[in-house]
C-alpha cells in the first residue's frame, strides 16, 4: 500500500513554481521582472523558507507567468486533500 503525500501548502507553491519555470523556460530573474516579487521574496518562496505567502503574491507570481490565478492553481499540487494547512 502507498503512502498518501502530505505536503504543504508552500512546499506546494514552491513546486508548482519550479515546474512553470522549466515548462516556460524561463528564469527567475524574468519572473520576478515580469512579476513584481523581489528577488529576496521569490527565493524563499523557492526554497520553502517563507511561512506564509499571501494571496497578493501568489496572483502576481500567476501574472508573472501570464497565467489566470485559475490557471496558476490548476494542478496537482494543490489538490486539498493531500496539502497541509499550516
Amino acid at each position: 500500500m502507498e503512502k498518501e503525500v502530505i505536503m504543504t501548502v508552500n512546499m506546494a507553491l514552491s513546486l508548482r513554481i519550479k515546474e512553470l519555470l522549466k515548462l516556460k523556460n524561463m528564469s527567475q530573474y524574468r519572473l520576478e521582472q515580469n512579476s513584481g516579487v523581489s528577488h529576496s521574496q521569490l527565493g524563499f518562496i523557492l526554497k520553502n523558507r517563507n511561512n506564509s505567502v499571501n494571496f497578493k503574491t501568489v496572483i502576481m507570481i500567476a501574472k508573472g507567468f501570464d497565467m489566470t490565478i485559475l490557471e496558476f492553481l490548476d494542478s496537482p499540487y494543490f489538490d486539498c486533500e493531500k496539502l497541509e494547512i499550516e
